[in-house]
């Protein structure tokens, strides 16, 4: 049995939608909620993925995003630990702790220097998951997750926005596409792969922190410039520049080492950065035409 918690803000719904999967409405933001559910489940893994995870959003909403994404996450330990259920519990945690990095590139051990009011709910997460694991004995493991991309991605990503855009424009559609920092270096990845390595936590006998990365790290500038070429055109003809969509506080580098994920729970990315701009944007490029050719 399981709970994920998912959305912004939230747990889920309360109708079951399939013979093995019920869903059950609740709110990080509302105690008794995610104590109901606990109870009522006794799940034996937790996987708490919910919170407000726009890091630019995050800044015009401080406060809203330390109550979800940092007490929230407090909220499901804490009821987990009054119900006395024996649950795992996995915490999804970010690179964005690491913010204006210390080093390069960044692991288990890298000291955080968060950026951003979303990098700091998450690192008050972080602690409280090693506080309650050292202090409770609870089954609680931080995955360190860096960029990691689906065609699920929300579309207020920059990873969606350009594929989004690159799939309209490749269709004929007459788009421009709205950009921040194009010099911003991250480390992208599949997130298929990541979910499989947050399940691989969880089955180890002892809970540990563990940073998911593929080791590369590419700038938004070089994203644009694989999305476009896919589709033979020049990105500079369709990208502006807009100085609203710039961070107040920017993370320039991120790029993890993943050794330790690759010896304790045989894990390592299988998706090269080429392959994942090109799966993203066919899966755009499907999807607007469902949607009507370059109105998606």
């Amino acid at each position: 049995k399981y709970v994920i918690g998912s959305h912004e803000g939230g747990l889920v719904t309360d109708m079951p939608s399939h013979d093995n999967l019920f869903l059950y409405y609740g709110d990080l933001s509302d105690f008794s909620s995610i104590s109901r559910i606990i109870t009522t489940i006794r799940p034996d893994e937790v996987y708490n993925l919910a919170a407000m995870s726009d890091v630019r959003v995050s800044f015009d909403i401080p406060e809203y995003t330390g109550d979800v994404s940092g007490l929230g996450a407090l909220r499901v330990i804490e009821a987990v630990r009054q119900a006395g259920v024996p649950a795992k519990i996995y915490q999804a945690s970010t690179s964005e702790l690491y913010g204006k990095v210390l080093e390069v590139p960044q692991t288990e051990t890298t000291p955080f220097n968060p950026r951003s009011p979303y990098a700091i709910a998450k690192q008050y997460a972080y602690w409280m998951s090693k506080s309650y694991r050292d202090g409770y004995g609870m089954f609680i493991t931080n995955g360190i997750l860096f960029n990691h991309e689906s065609p699920r991605r929300g579309p207020n990503f920059v990873t969606r926005k350009i594929t989004r855009g690159a799939a309209a424009i490749a269709l004929g559609g007459d788009r421009k596409i709205y950009l921040g920092n194009l010099d911003a270096k991250r480390d992208w990845g599949y997130a298929p792969e990541y979910v499989e390595a947050m399940w691989r936590m969880l089955q180890l006998e002892k809970p540990d922190d563990y940073v998911l990365a593929t080791g590369e790290t590419h700038t938004i500038r070089e994203f644009l410039e694989e999305a476009f070429r896919h589709i033979g055109k020049r990105w500079e003809d369709h990208v502006e520049i807009k100085q609203e969509l710039f961070r107040p506080s920017e993370v320039d580098i991120l790029m993890g080492d993943a050794s330790k994920a690759k010896r304790d729970l045989g894990w390592e990315p299988q998706t090269t950065f080429k392959d994942l701009v090109k799966l993203l944007l066919d899966a755009d490029i499907e999807l607007a035409k469902q949607n009507g050719s370059g109105q998606s």
